[in-house]
């Protein structure tokens, strides 16, 4: 399994990934937009930062880097980035279908993507994330699962993702809104041939946000890796925004917000991966500091105090604009 190169990776920043959701598109959720890209935000400009971001990340030893179909033209900045440098065979790529980027390359539009989890939709985005990205990509996701979603049930859909899997394509899926722990559930008994059809699981889990880990360590139980996305919670943990327990804690450490707060994912025992969804190169050095933070037990407590209710915390996920 080509995901399974991660395990072995030797680099200090092994378990940092960067996602490329911030730069892929020029609108997003994500606080402080305004702050890290400017007004100039060209298809030109966010290639040209994508790279840099890229270059920047495999020289501090990051080795996985997730886009999306919907995360605009993710693929198509990474793919060009692979392209021109081929001797770099020690990358892991992932990527995500089951929604369609429907902005236009704007920040206003009245929806920036559609969620469809149908055959016909992964049929049609496969194609297009292959054009692109070839032999290149090792992992595909189901974009946002729910327990209610029909990615679960389709049975003709699961017998095309186990072909896939069959041909040397990881499959895995993620996960968002207030029930993720029961999508998880749900998803690892999903089979084919008595086979389990998953092998990753990427899920929203963050200081704010913990609702998901019990299901998180099942998953990885049962041999799945996990993807922890959205680290940051869509910036409401960067210092600007970030709560004053996080921002206490963060200069007891000497460090950042943002550190600290990836610094408790990777305490986690089951984080396999943890997604940096950085802006800037220098975001991105920031990040890549959770590797040394260290937590002591009565910061943590503090830190614990942070936990929202999930249905409060994906309310107001979803009231963020995009920018």
């Amino acid at each position: 399994m080509p995901f399974a190169r991660l395990a072995t990776a030797t680099t200090p920043t092994c378990h940092i990934g960067l996602g490329l959701a911030a730069v892929g598109r020029p609108g997003y959720i994500n606080l402080g937009r305004e702050q890290d890209l400017g007004e100039n935000r060209s298809v030109e400009t966010l290639r040209t930062r994508t790279h840099e971001l890229l270059d920047a990340a495999y020289a501090q030893g990051v080795r996985y880097f997730d886009a999306a179909r919907s995360y605009g033209r993710s693929e198509e900045f990474l793919a060009d980035w692979l392209n021109a440098r081929p001797a770099f065979d020690d990358i892991v790529v992932g990527s995500k279908w089951g929604y369609t980027y429907t902005a236009d390359w704007t920040t206003d539009a009245e929806k920036h993507e559609v969620k469809d989890h149908s055959l016909q939709t992964y049929e049609r985005q496969r194609a297009e994330s292959d054009a692109l990205l070839g032999d290149r990509l090792d992992l595909y996701q189901i974009h946002s699962v729910t327990p209610d979603s029909p990615a679960l049930t389709d049975k003709d859909l699961h017998v095309r993702l186990a072909e896939a899997a069959a041909q040397g394509l990881t499959i895995g899926f993620s996960t968002s809104g207030p029930a993720q722990a029961a999508a998880i559930r749900a998803a690892l008994a999903v089979t084919v041939d008595g086979e389990p059809l998953f092998r990753t699981v990427q899920s929203t889990y963050n200081a704010l946000e913990t609702s998901a880990g019990p299901a998180l360590a099942e998953a990885h139980d049962a041999g799945l890796t996990v993807i922890v996305k959205e680290g940051m919670a869509n910036g409401r943990l960067a210092h600007s925004y970030a709560p004053d327990a996080l921002k206490a804690v963060a200069e007891e450490t000497e460090l950042g917000c943002d550190a600290v707060a990836l610094a408790l994912i990777l305490r986690q025992p089951w984080a396999g991966v943890v997604l940096s969804g950085a802006a800037t190169t220098v975001q991105l050095a920031s990040n890549l500091h959770a590797a040394v933070v260290d937590l002591d037990e009565e910061q943590l407590e503090r830190l614990a105090a942070l936990v929202e209710e999930p249905g409060a915390y994906w309310e107001r996920r979803g009231q963020l604009p995009w920018h």
